[in-house]
């Protein structure tokens, strides 16, 4: 595997693999690429038709990855605790998230069993509600999106079955529907 090749347009698998500030502090000791091949295929279509067609319209030079694959490795630091701060090294949900892309755990099953990829990301300039409304008008074929502010990085993920599928979050971070209607209504006008 080439890891300073590029996946799309854009993007190498280096860049999409390491870019978390977890993997930045610990990266001695995290492998951060994926292991099971069909990853690097969801990997690959998740940029081919969501990022590079977002890339393509706010441009590279706006473009920051703060989450992309989460390895094995790098799922093992993520839950541990910081030695210092004391405070998680950050969130993971494998099991819900299409982080893990299609990776497998000891007994041969998928960490996520939704499976296909998810990256968070940000574009300079533009809130996250700007870059999902051009997201609905183009009608890409996402699976879930996650709305977690107008200034913080979006959650996309890419799958099989292009739910087109859109949750925010409550102050006391359950994941809801509520004030995202007019989103709703126009992900699911698929022609």
């Amino acid at each position: 595997m080439n890891t300073s090749e590029n996946l799309g347009k854009y993007l190498t698998l280096e860049a999409f693999c390491t870019c978390t500030q977890t993997y930045a502090k610990y990266r001695d000791r995290i492998d951060p690429y994926p292991q099971n091949p069909e990853s690097l295929r969801a990997i690959s279509a998740l940029i081919h038709h969501l990022l590079d067609p977002i890339i393509d319209e706010f441009g590279w030079d706006n473009f920051r990855l703060t989450y992309g694959f989460c390895s094995k490795d790098l799922k093992r630091f993520l839950e541990k605790k910081d030695p210092v701060t004391g405070e998680k090294n950050g969130r993971v949900a494998p099991n819900l998230d299409r982080h893990m892309a299609h990776e497998t755990n000891k007994n041969g099953n998928y960490y996520c069993p939704r499976l296909g990829a998810a990256c968070d990301f940000a574009i300079a300039g533009h809130s996250s509600a700007e870059v999902i409304e051009w997201i609905l008008t183009q009608q890409l074929p996402f699976e879930s999106i996650y709305f977690y502010g107008r200034d913080r990085p979006l959650h996309i993920s890419y799958g099989p079955q292009h739910k087109r599928d859109i949750w925010t979050f409550s102050a006391q971070n359950l994941p809801t529907k509520k004030g995202i209607e007019p989103w709703l209504a126009l992900a699911k006008k698929i022609p």
